[in-house]
């Protein structure tokens, strides 16, 4: 795609004018619409000036650039790469620090990068070769010899994790085409949608928070993702803690 097309779109797509893109960005709106018909060349720093101003994510950034004839700014690391073992360390100190409730980080496309123990109580009778580090946490949710057996709210959840998943098309018709049609149930949360889970503990109920590494300037970093359970209602805090208590004592 041509840079003046693919700025456009991103700025129609976040429903700003001209006028608010150039105020942000620190110019015209003469000098945008220009920008925008091809009839002006942005130079490197408006291009990052435009993009920052977009709130794209790194990874946009860079497509941005490259769409302009600009090398990518943004690195891409591997997580395996030594320079990174400091922010592993930190994944792994997050997660534990969730504890007594289940937590993980995936990357971008829903696979597991890391969890504490309390979470093998979500994932409890799951077929093995959907468990684990490398692992895609989203079709672990939906697949009938993942977790989805256990969903009480099945229909709520699966449109839940379908919603999220428009950057990864494929993925998402693999995982639709797991999911019944199925009326919806009672009970959500307001703006939240509560898994509700049986377990060798009971049901658990959950609801979930999301976080992002917003300040990372490594596009594989700002594409992580922390995924923290919490539980509903006294029941579930307190299955969770037996939960946590068990897997340290067995630990220890």
């Amino acid at each position: 795609m041509d840079f003046p097309r693919a700025l456009r779109d991103r700025r129609t797509d976040r429903r700003l004018s001209q006028l608010d893109l150039a105020l942000r960005a620190g110019t015209t709106q003469r000098h945008l619409s220009f920008i925008e018909s091809g009839r002006s060349v942005p130079g490197r720093n408006m291009v990052l000036r435009l993009a920052e101003s977009l709130e794209l994510p790194l990874r946009e950034r860079n497509e941005l650039l490259l769409a302009a004839g600009y090398a990518p700014v943004y690195p891409e690391s591997s997580l395996d790469d030594p320079a990174l073992a400091p922010v592993r360390a930190a994944i792994e100190h997050i997660v534990r620090g969730h504890l007594p409730y289940p937590a993980l980080v995936v990357d971008r496309n829903g696979d597991l990068i890391a969890a504490n123990g309390t979470f093998d109580l979500i994932t409890e009778g799951a077929a093995p070769e959907l468990v684990g580090p490398g692992k895609n946490v989203y079709r672990l949710a939906l697949h009938p010899d993942g977790i989805a057996p256990r969903i009480r709210n099945l229909a709520e959840w699966a449109r839940h994790i379908l919603a999220r998943l428009g950057h990864l098309p494929q993925l998402r018709a693999e995982l639709a085409g797991y999911v019944p049609e199925l009326a919806p149930s009672d009970g959500s949360l307001g703006f939240a949608v509560p898994l509700h889970l049986e377990s060798s503990r009971g049901e658990l109920r959950l609801m979930t928070t999301v976080t992002s590494f917003a300040t990372a300037v490594d596009v594989t970093l700002a594409e992580l993702k922390l995924e923290a359970f919490l539980p509903v209602d006294t029941a579930t805090a307190s299955a969770l803690s037996a939960s946590a208590l068990f897997a340290a004592t067995e630990a220890g």
